[in-house]
């Protein structure tokens, strides 16, 4: 079961992105060649970007957090001992896990609210366009509370003393 989950997060946070960003580099590339070269642009390459665009960088942005490879201002953590390190990581998971709480169920709302709405071109659904806000929600929340839970683990293992 550990193993389909990583899948499923490794298919979430990695192919998912990675497809998407092939697909909107090479549209790009194609939406030059159309504009620059043979003067008769597509109107389809440009939502095609934007969609995939979207579903990269919010995607993409679950893995790095996974990962703890997001770019931070750590100036006032990094001369804390452990256990502040500790605090400042529980109060800033906490923060954002309420952030996540509070939007969830908005984003849930729009999302089904911008069912009928399609894409001009595309006639795509906003739904399925803007679906990668409501997984970020959900994994940032779910990898905000993962370290919590590690952190507090740690903390009743006594890791973390003075």
């Amino acid at each position: 079961m550990k193993k389909f989950g990583l899948f499923i997060l490794n298919l979430l946070e990695i192919y998912i992105p990675l497809s998407t960003f092939i697909i909107m580099f090479l549209t790009f590339i194609l939406q030059i060649f159309y504009r620059y070269v043979l003067n008769n642009p597509l109107t389809w390459t440009y939502e095609v970007s934007v969609l995939g665009f979207l579903w990269t960088t919010l995607l993409g942005s679950c893995y790095v957090r996974r990962n703890h490879s997001h770019i931070c201002f750590d100036i006032a953590y990094q001369n804390r001992s452990e256990k502040g390190k500790m605090i400042f990581r529980l109060m800033g998971n906490s923060l954002v896990i309420i952030g996540c709480i509070i939007g969830i169920f908005p984003t849930y709302q729009y999302l089904l609210d911008m069912s009928i709405e399609k894409t001009p071109v595309l006639r795509i659904p906003f739904s399925i366009g803007f679906l990668p806000v409501l997984i970020f929600i959900i994994l940032i929340a779910d990898h905000s509370i993962y370290d919590i839970v590690l952190d507090i683990a740690k903390f009743k293992k006594g890791a973390y003393k003075e």
